[in-house]
């Protein structure tokens, strides 16, 4: 014991009464009175001595053996009365001793006991321990073993195959050498050299240890030769069903040998791959590949086409691995073919400039006086709706317009067109500011990397103000040359024509800083502007010509579109016979309506232009199917929940920017409520195969600048399609928001229009409880419903049933006047309460 207790917990231990254990203290000379008295190390010591004199016990001894027996078993003979002899269990005594310490006095205490116990339980602990290492020890070697022995087997397999293909191989080459022996491809033993052979260098009479084998493998070889091919396939077995020794190595070698270790595969993956092509290089089946995908949670079929970075995934998936497809295709030989082209020395060309700025501020305006031509009054609306390009000639030389549109939803159109200039020219009105696409063009500007020209519009207006539109923007980091900038500012007035030739010098000094410079000379190539159907000429492409001279008669291959061009038309209308760099022109001729922003080159035959063409056709095509939503999220996410509702639309318009424009700024008009989903769209009239897509996806057709055709028509009137032209596309967005605010139909709103406060509760056995309020808030009406709320909490929706002021039924209480409300089917009105009264409103659903 090292620290100190009570006596009666020292009892409690040594299993007697506190009272014995106090009368043995007493006898040891220790005086103590009660159990709860504490008991010191020193006290306990005394203790231990006094009972080891009184049971006759001597300090001075240390230990007293105690012997114990224990019995093994034996198995012995014994002698039965009837002489017969057998085998009985026989007790053999074992004598041990066990060493208790001297301070026990010969009997454990029970700390001692529990120490020997957590003692064994921690030799047990160990033992198990040891156990559990020693199987795992034994599984590790066994694990090696197996391992071992199947390495041995997939090398004696590849040696066998080797064997094998050798054996092949020349069998092969045999047929070759006539001259040469049949039976062997080594000189037979009679044939060799004496010096070559073994036996010269052995003493006469001796024989290799191996030379019976080899006597009895060349006389089974004999018999075999000898049999001829008519030996069945049982012949060559011995005498009990077992083939002869090189009989059964030559079969062990030729043998299937199942491989040991998995096959791993490299297998070539392009941009898009088939499910069945990628089961195919796996050398899987298709749907064991698709289980595969769908592990991954991706939902496609066999025939299906899935990305690049889907089949790596799938492929490394199922053990294999991936490599990036070779990418020579046609686009190659289409480089090759380019570079090989005759290239002259570059020359000075015209500027591109894209006149940008927000609607309505004079862009169109400032064109048409420089063009002398009234191209304004043939916009729908007065806004330009597509880019127009156009050259005109000055005397500082050739300028090449870009007219862009300033709406927003043609942000795409603004961005393309500073893609393709040099300089781009920012229209500001000076009586209205800078706007939201006014900062939209400068960022395009700064994206594209290209320089500023500010031309300041309206200056003739009597509230102009050019210092507000310089200090405007500055915040969008334009800094006029007067502020310390780089940036031209001209203040112009497009209506009356002031200023406008400063404007050209300040554009002809910018291309000069710029030095722009391109080959006339060799194969044209550029970019589509803009492109639309006609329904007499075809597909109509205006494109800019960036390098090289485009003449008519030369075959081109234009995004996934090719052709021969058969007419050049500038934008007067007039034909052209070629088009040089920096100017715009309208080409005839392709196989379809490319998109704008495409390029296009000159290529020597159509054939490599066609195949060009198809090959990127299909692999936008793979891609597009690739990009569709296959994963679970995404089915899920575009079947919207069960609330959300959708508006299928079918776009028509006459030129590809107007379908683009279209389309992104009607999917952006969705919500969580409706969604706008743009089933169908494309460049030209509403043809019946729109009016059919329209009809089975319940979507309503929208005709922007174009008409259906007559078969259309029976389709639409016949099916009740809901068919509707505009010209201007601020009118499309708003009735699109208008119809899907239809579909969203009535939401229905609360409107708290008064709150009253219970000041006291009268009983009545006529009215019942009646509340004593004062109206704290809006006013309190008899035909609304109301609700009482204790602690802000709802407690009772309901009716009044009596509304009234100095003893008369009212109405209408307005706030700061007292009333008394009897509520209807509630008695438990109490002072403090709140009666809010209030009215359900119902409100069409908007955007």
């Amino acid at each position: 014991m090292t620290q100190n207790n009570s006596i009666a917990k020292l009892a409690e231990q040594m299993r007697m009464t506190p009272q014995k254990l106090l009368e043995q203290l007493n006898a040891a000379g220790m005086r103590f009175d009660s159990a709860d008295q504490t008991i010191t190390s020193a006290e306990k010591a005394k203790l231990l001595s006094h009972l080891r004199a009184a049971h006759g016990g001597s300090e001075a001894k240390e230990r007293r053996p105690i012997s114990l027996k224990s019995g093994v078993g034996a198995t012995g003979t014994v002698k039965t009365g009837a002489g017969r002899t057998g085998g009985a269990p026989v007790q053999v005594r074992v004598k041990r001793k066990i060493e208790l310490p001297a301070s026990s006095g010969g009997r454990m205490s029970v700390e001692d006991e529990r120490a020997d116990a957590l003692r064994k339980l921690e030799e047990s602990r160990r033992r198990n321990e040891e156990e559990q290492r020693s199987l795992l020890e034994k599984d590790r070697l066994a694990k090696e073993e197996r391992e071992r022995a199947q390495r041995e087997a997939a090398e004696a397999a590849a040696a066998a195959e080797a064997a094998r293909l050798e054996t092949e191989r020349r069998s092969a080459e045999a047929p070759a050498h006539p001259a040469a022996p049949a039976a062997a491809d080594t000189p037979r033993r009679e044939e060799r050299p004496a010096a070559a052979r073994p036996e010269a260098a052995r003493p006469a009479g001796a024989r290799r240890p191996d030379d019976r084998l080899h006597l009895r493998g060349d006389r089974d070889a004999r018999q075999r030769r000898s049999a001829g091919p008519a030996r069945g396939r049982n012949d060559s077995r011995g005498s009990k069903g077992r083939r002869p020794e090189q009989s059964r190595t030559g079969d062990a070698r030729n043998a299937f040998q199942q491989p040991t270790a998995p096959i791993v595969r490299e297998v070539a993956i392009g941009e898009t791959i088939s499910v069945a092509e990628l089961a195919q290089k796996l050398a899987l089946k298709g749907g064991e590949v698709v289980k595969a995908l769908m592990k991954l949670g991706v939902m496609v079929t066999v025939t299906q086409t899935i990305d690049h970075d889907t089949a790596v995934l799938v492929t490394e998936e199922l053990g294999h691995k991936a490599v990036a497809a070779d990418a020579s295709t046609v686009e190659d030989a289409l480089m090759a073919h380019i570079a090989a082209g005759d290239q002259g020395e570059a020359q000075p060309r015209p500027p591109v400039v894209t006149i940008m700025g927000h609607v309505d501020h004079g862009k169109t305006s400032l064109l048409d006086y420089i063009r002398r031509t009234k191209v304004v009054s043939g916009e729908a609306g007065g806004i330009t709706q597509h880019i127009g390009a156009y050259h005109v000639e000055t005397e500082r030389g050739v300028i090449s317009f870009l007219d862009t549109p300033g709406h927003a939803a043609f942000s795409q159109m603004r961005a393309r067109g500073a893609q393709l200039t040099d300089i781009v020219v920012l229209v500001v009105a000076a009586d209205d500011g800078v706007k939201p696409q006014t900062k939209e063009a400068v960022q395009h500007a700064k994206s594209a990397k290209v320089p500023l020209i500010i031309a300041i519009n309206k200056m003739d207006k009597a509230d102009a103000d050019p210092m507000r539109v310089k200090s405007e923007l500055l915040a969008e980091e334009v800094v006029a040359e007067e502020f310390g900038g780089d940036t031209q500012f001209v203040e112009i007035s497009a209506k009356q024509g002031t200023n406008i030739d400063a404007l050209l010098d300040a554009i002809s000094l910018q291309a000069e800083v710029l030095e722009l410079k391109a080959v006339r000379d060799g194969r044209a190539s550029g970019v589509v502007i803009e492109s639309s159907l006609d329904k007499g000429r075809g597909p109509v492409a205006t494109v800019l010509v960036h390098e090289g001279t485009l003449k008519r008669g030369d075959y081109l291959v234009c995004g996934v579109q090719y052709g021969r061009v058969r007419a050049l038309t500038d934008e007067n209308g007039q034909q052209v016979q070629e088009a040089t760099p920096s100017i715009p022109v309208q080409v005839l001729g392709l196989s379809g309506v490319p998109d704008a922003g495409d390029d296009f080159v000159v290529v020597s035959d159509e054939r490599l232009a066609k195949d060009v063409a198809q090959q990127r056709d299909a692999k936008r095509r793979e891609s597009r199917l690739a990009k569709s939503s296959n994963r679970m999220e995404d089915i899920l996410a575009q079947m919207g929940s069960a609330d959300q509702q959708t508006l299928n639309l079918v776009v028509k318009a006459d030129v590809q920017g107007s379908v683009q424009a279209l389309r992104e700024s009607l999917t952006a008009l969705s919500t969580d409520a409706i969604r706008i989903n743009v089933v169908g769209s494309g460049v030209g009239g509403i043809t019946e195969s729109d009016a059919t897509l329209a009809s089975t996806s319940k979507a309503t057709i929208i005709g922007f600048n174009v008409r259906a055709d007559a078969s259309a028509r029976r389709i639409i009137e016949t099916n009740g399609v809901d068919l509707r032209y505009f010209s201007i596309i601020y009118d499309v967005i708003d009735q699109v928001k208008q119809v899907a605010s239809g579909l969203l139909g009535m939401e229905i709103r609360e409107e708290i229009i008064g709150i009253a406060e219970v000041r006291d509760v009268f009983r009545s056995s006529k009215f019942g409880a009646v509340a004593g309020c004062m109206v704290v808030e809006g006013a309190v009406k008899s035909s609304k419903p109301i609700r009482v709320l204790r602690d802000n909490t709802v407690v009772f929706e309901g009716e009044l049933e009596s509304l009234r002021r100095f003893k008369e039924n009212v109405d209408e209480v307005k706030s700061g006047t007292e009333c008394g409300i009897g509520v209807k089917a509630y008695n438990d009105v109490q002072p403090g309460d709140q009666i809010e009264c209030f009215e359900r409103i119902e409100i069409a659903r908007t955007l």
